[in-house]
């Protein structure tokens, strides 16, 4: 279900991004079903209720899922195997009998919005299988506008982030040559029906390929110094915008700049096996709650401000039955018993996330400087916090209320500090490359 091969050269800058509109709309969860344990639907149903969840995507179409989530108000993908495309391609009545079976007994009551016809496909290297993907996806629409859907439920197919042959700088992003002709038929094919792109981006696999603690922070949204695209000159915060962002100049540059970019997959593993840097709760925590955070701010990314991603977390649950390495089972945001692994602020109750959130009362903290940064370091944290749009760093200006001791240990532990508290104190946003941690003394003068 998802792909670890990535073709960037992470060397200082490389990126994916989704964005997301204020509305928790564009929030979306993968349910994979590659487990015994699972929980029955309707209670998954009735969980994803008390979340800001509003789609799931389905690898399959399984019926009971699907009308689990009738009358739920939650969008619902489901997708057609790479196994059923021959069929869907050789035989529109295969197509028709396809929908007949998958989303006609369900519709309207289940909110079907999408289908998926394939999963990286162009990556499977079998050209008979790739030549039948866009006649499959054009069987597969006939028999939706045969059935009065044209329009409502949408047919796409989702890709690795493989396709670029090119994504570092973003602005280089391009689409690698030996799929460019079968990317832009599809393409063609998607702008006449108004589906989007569907990518997957994981900026996990990137911090494995370059395990630097700079690269850490940069991949969980987490402080950093950014990293400059020398083809547009714009500065990258983290490594999900950079990469849808490559996405977006990768359609640019073949003309297709009104495709939408959906991200089909991302998310981060709590666990992994010894060889396997970066897979802990806390670092996923980081990465799916901040990614959350940022999708909700409306930020966009820098080559689509403000503009709409939907973005599908992977994955709602652990799938134990799934082969390779251990963080492979390993991604779930719940347990079978419904409880969360851990919080990323999904519940409807809070805003942000807790179990790491605000302490309790008589366990006030602060972020300050870790012993032995360097004045480097310290520098590029200051800068980048004061920086930030709606912090005020005035106090520590001359003259200002925290100007003295006018040293830059003092200066930084003034501005992580800041971004820490202003960040609902959430303990992985006092990390600064690894440079800052937490502590019970007030280092206030």
């Amino acid at each position: 279900e998802r792909s670890d091969f990535y073709p960037f050269n992470f060397s200082l800058s490389v990126f994916f991004v989704a964005n997301f509109a204020g509305s928790q709309s564009y929030i979306g969860v993968n349910y994979g079903q590659v487990a015994d344990n699972l929980p029955p639907p309707a209670a998954t149903a009735k969980l994803l209720q008390s979340t800001a969840v509003q789609k799931v995507r389905l690898y399959g179409a399984d019926p009971a899922i699907i009308r689990a989530l009738a009358n739920t108000g939650i969008g619902i993908v489901i997708g057609a195997a790479n196994g059923d495309i021959p069929a869907l391609a050789s035989d529109p009545n295969s197509a028709g009998q396809w929908v007949n079976s998958n989303v006609l007994p369900f519709y309207p009551a289940s909110s079907i919005v999408l289908v998926t016809v394939g999963n990286e496909v162009l990556l499977s290297g079998d050209q008979n299988l790739i030549s039948q993907l866009l006649p499959a996806m054009q069987n597969v629409q006939n028999a939706l506008n045969s059935a009065s859907l044209g329009g409502k439920v949408k047919v796409s197919t989702v890709h690795s982030m493989s396709i670029l042959g090119r994504s570092d700088p973003p602005s280089s992003g391009s689409f690698d040559s030996s799929h460019l002709d079968a990317m832009k038929a599809l393409l063609q094919f998607q702008r006449g029906v108004g589906s989007p792109i569907a990518v997957n981006p994981y900026p996990f696999f990137a911090y494995q390929s370059d395990p630097r603690p700079e690269t850490l922070a940069f991949c969980l949204f987490q402080p950093n110094a950014g990293r400059v695209d020398s083809g547009s000159g714009i500065k990258y915060m983290n490594m999900f915008d950079a990469q849808v962002d490559a996405v977006r100049s990768a359609l640019n540059g073949i003309g297709f700049k009104d495709i939408d970019i959906m991200v089909a997959e991302t998310g981060w593993p709590y666990k992994g096996d010894p060889n396997e840097v970066g897979a802990s709760v806390e670092n996923a925590r980081a990465y799916n709650g901040n990614l959350i955070a940022h999708l909700r701010s409306m930020a966009g990314t820098p080559l689509m401000p403000g503009k709409s991603v939907d973005t599908y977390l992977f994955a709602l649950y652990d799938e134990d039955l799934k082969p390779g390495p251990s963080s492979e089972r390993s991604f779930g945001l719940f347990k079978p018993d419904l409880s969360m692994t851990y919080d990323v602020g999904l519940s409807k109750s809070e805003k942000t996330p807790s179990g790491g959130g605000s302490p309790a009362a008589g366990q006030e903290r602060w972020c300050v400087p870790k012993a032995g940064a360097s004045d480097a370091q310290l520098q590029a944290s200051l800068d980048y916090v004061c920086g930030q749009q709606g912090i005020d760093c005035g106090p520590l200006q001359p003259g200002g209320a925290c100007f003295e001791p006018n040293t830059l240990a003092s200066h930084a532990a003034y501005a992580m500090n800041l971004y820490f508290q202003r960040s609902d104190k959430r303990p992985w946003n006092c990390d600064f490359s690894q440079t800052a941690a937490l502590s019970s003394n007030n280092p206030s003068k």
